[in-house]
């Protein structure tokens, strides 16, 4: 199921631009003023909720931040579980993590290790995919705890990175709104 059009304008218009953040030449998708829209954030979950309802998913994972706000809150609305996937450093039980490599440098996302029941269906969801560096990494962490990654969903794809490819090797992936 994808979004219709009357919906895609709804949720694309609450979606501020911000130019030149974090830095100079880059164009900043805030999601900010979506989420204090009732109106675009309704339309948005509730997309959401009728494309899922029927994949038979037993967890949530949101990646830090963003996607805790999409996750949790879809999770509620299909009444099955929602798992953080964090920075390093921020969980409090054992956990797994899988390394990254940004633009200068690496990062880590983590998870603990007892966040599934095996062969659990999982959906992963995140505000954005750019890069999809942090998208490919969470999602091999997630394979590497036996369960099904059923899909990955962004919010927003910014189309000029071309990210799908290298996701795809591991999973579907749905966007909301392709940009």
């Amino acid at each position: 199921m994808t979004l219709n059009e009357q919906d895609a304008t709804i949720i694309k218009n609450a979606i501020r631009d911000i130019k030149d953040f974090p830095k100079k030449g880059i164009i900043y998708k805030d999601i900010t003023t979506l989420l204090n829209n009732k109106q675009a954030y309704q339309t948005l979950m509730n997309h959401l909720e009728q494309r899922y309802k029927t994949y038979d998913l037993d967890y949530i994972v949101g990646i830090e931040a963003r996607g805790f706000i999409f996750g949790a809150a879809l999770a509620d609305r299909l009444k099955i579980a929602f798992v953080p996937m964090r920075k390093k450093g921020k969980l409090p039980s054992t956990t797994v993590c899988e390394k990254y490599e940004l633009e200068y440098g690496f990062d880590e996302v983590e998870i603990h290790l007892d966040a599934f029941v095996k062969n659990s269906r999982v959906l992963l969801i995140d505000d954005l995919l750019a890069t999809g560096g942090t998208a490919n990494a969470a999602s091999r962490l997630i394979k590497k705890l036996d369960v099904n990654l059923v899909e990955i969903c962004f919010i927003i794809n910014l189309l000029i990175f071309n990210s799908n490819e290298k996701l795809e090797k591991h999973t579907n992936i749905y966007s909301v709104l392709n940009i």
